[in-house]
């Protein structure tokens, strides 16, 4: 089936990004998998291949266009290789909606030139310990000055991706305690200055997979944070949060839908190398019916990434309809993954394949970003269920 998602434009966007992964990234990735993180620097060659400033208005320095289909063929392109981008993908993905949407004009000029040359790395910190999904449960704290001229934020986060690296962190926290009728009311956001005395990064965390995304708790101990640095208004933190939650599981469906494609390709290349009982065991039936079933579902899945991404940059990718994307895709790769990994046989659990690599890095995406449960549960309220 002919794809009409992209144009010239993302097709050319695709080859430079592939010559560059093959030259920067492919001879070094296992350098950055043992390392638990790609180095502070490959940020900096991100800003000058242009990545990150794709969707930032010409005058800050970006290329001022409006579109996610660029980030989509990052996805596929980042998992037809076998590799990731580090944290990066948050700052980009997650960060930069709240910013462009928050951000006052004097705000942008002080963080969105930094931004785009990976000056500044940002990442997001919203989950704490102890509340997982239950953002409206958060406990820490951002209390004005006396002065009026910071707020002094106390707290803990933690799974923050990217949250070694970063140099701003956008901190969702507490300026005045819930209501009776809303326990989501008195939630704001700060772009703070990871610089700042009493802001301490702890344990980066061993994950299972995602292995070159750094990945850290956050302390705040009396960390002043500047007026100036609040993101849009008091206590809306929670509205703001929830507005930008359809780009950020479009982004996982896209994400997953790309890593099932890419399973596919390592293992019909794998079957097609591999020889058991005197044939390659692409030659056996089981083989056979296992990859074209697998095929009819990443089919499918790019349908529905396809959509979304198409829906999303019309403006029009409703809360239920990202969700459905999200279920979807993730659920198909789960099962794709696991499939393709099976015919690689006991080759498949080793780490230097890229299929075992991407069985472990596909697991998150039925949990972050909202849980399969979850997505559930919007997709039936929308149903009216």
């Amino acid at each position: 089936m002919r794809r009409t998602v992209f144009n010239e434009d993302h097709e050319a966007f695709r080859e430079t990004l592939r010559a560059f992964i093959e030259a920067e990234v492919v001879p070094v990735y296992d350098e950055w998998f043992a390392a638990g993180q790609a180095p502070r620097d490959f940020y900096y060659k991100l800003g000058e291949l242009g990545i990150f400033g794709i969707n930032v208005p010409e005058e800050f320095g970006g290329a001022g266009l409006d579109s996610h289909k660029f980030e989509a063929v990052l996805y596929e392109e980042t998992a037809r290789a076998g590799v990731q981008f580090g944290g990066s993908g948050v700052h980009v993905l997650l960060a930069l909606p709240y910013i462009k949407m928050l951000a006052t004009d004097e705000q942008k000029k002080r963080y969105l030139p930094k931004f785009v040359t990976g000056e500044e790395m940002w990442a997001i910190a919203m989950t704490e310990p102890g509340t997982g999904s239950d953002l409206a449960g958060m406990k820490s704290t951002a209390k004005l000055s006396e002065d009026g001229t910071h707020y002094v934020l106390n707290g803990a986060k933690t799974f923050i991706t990217g949250g070694v690296h970063a140099d701003r962190v956008i901190v969702c926290a507490r300026t005045s305690a819930p209501t009776a009728e809303d326990r989501r009311h008195g939630i704001s956001l700060f772009a703070v200055d990871t610089k700042s005395e009493g802001y301490s990064v702890g344990r980066k965390l061993d994950k299972l997979g995602l292995k070159t995304s750094d990945t850290a708790e956050l302390a705040f101990v009396d960390v002043k944070v500047p007026v100036e640095d609040l993101l849009g208004e008091e206590n809306k933190g929670f509205y703001y949060l929830g507005h930008n939650l359809a780009s950020e599981r479009w982004g996982i469906a896209f994400g997953a839908y790309a890593q099932a494609k890419a399973a596919v390709r390592f293992a019909k290349q794998y079957v097609q190398e591999r020889t058991v009982f005197g044939k390659p065991v692409a030659h056996f039936q089981n083989t056979k019916f296992e990859l074209a079933a697998c095929q009819a579902e990443v089919d499918a899945a790019e349908a529905v990434a396809d959509r979304a991404t198409e829906a999303l940059d019309a403006g029009e990718l409703t809360p239920a309809e990202a969700a459905s994307a999200k279920l979807f895709c993730t659920e198909v790769a789960h099962r794709v993954i696991d499939r393709c990994l099976q015919l690689h046989g006991g080759y498949g659990y080793m780490n230097e394949y890229p299929i075992a690599r991407l069985y472990a890095d596909n697991r998150v995406n039925r949990i972050y970003g909202g849980t399969s449960e979850i997505m559930k549960t919007i997709i039936a309220k929308d149903m009216g269920l």
